[in-house]
């Protein structure tokens, strides 16, 4: 029998994190499309804008041009890599570990449900500097290279079952 303190305890808690990046994500875009028209920009900073912008690829635009089947085909993979990440956060680990999977998952969903609403994928965090600008990106592409980089990190850590013991060491 599953008890409160199991599931607050547990890997849902992963999953409240998950559901914050994907309400955070729908609000700051839904407020953007509210607010500004397509190519639209408002400069906050001499480096940073907000615009709207529609992405039917994947990073970087990736395949943007594409006739349409891309849609699905990126729909297919967030959707599988969704299960994969829950799979992967009932397994457990470290915190940076599944805060990592937690956020891509978050992320990966909030994308998710751009394509699958809407087509495309709105865009609103746009980066320059000079002539130079970054592609725009939005809440869930951060919290995806924040899981990305706690990944990362976490494999550079060593833990505990993993460290070798040195001899005549003790645990």
């Amino acid at each position: 029998m599953t008890t409160v303190k199991d599931i607050a305890g547990g890997w849902w808690r992963w999953l409240v994190l998950a559901a914050v990046v994907i309400v955070a994500d729908q609000i700051t875009k839904s407020l953007v499309v509210a607010s500004f028209a397509r190519g639209e920009e408002l400069r906050v900073t001499d480096f940073m804008s907000l615009v709207l912008a529609y992405n039917t690829g994947a990073a970087f635009s990736f395949l943007a041009g594409a006739p349409g089947w891309q849609r699905w085909f990126f729909a297919i993979i967030a959707a599988i890599a969704s299960v994969f990440l829950v799979y992967m956060l009932k397994r457990g680990g470290s915190r940076m570990l599944c805060a990592g999977f937690a956020l891509i998952l978050g992320g990966a969903l909030g994308n998710l449900w751009d394509r699958i609403a809407i087509g495309k994928v709105v865009d609103f965090l746009l980066f320059h500097y000079g002539g130079w600008s970054w592609p725009a990106f939005n809440v869930a592409d951060s919290a995806i290279t924040m899981g990305a980089a706690l990944l990362i990190l976490d494999s550079f850590r060593q833990h505990r079952v993993d460290a070798p013991v040195p001899a005549g060491k003790d645990r």
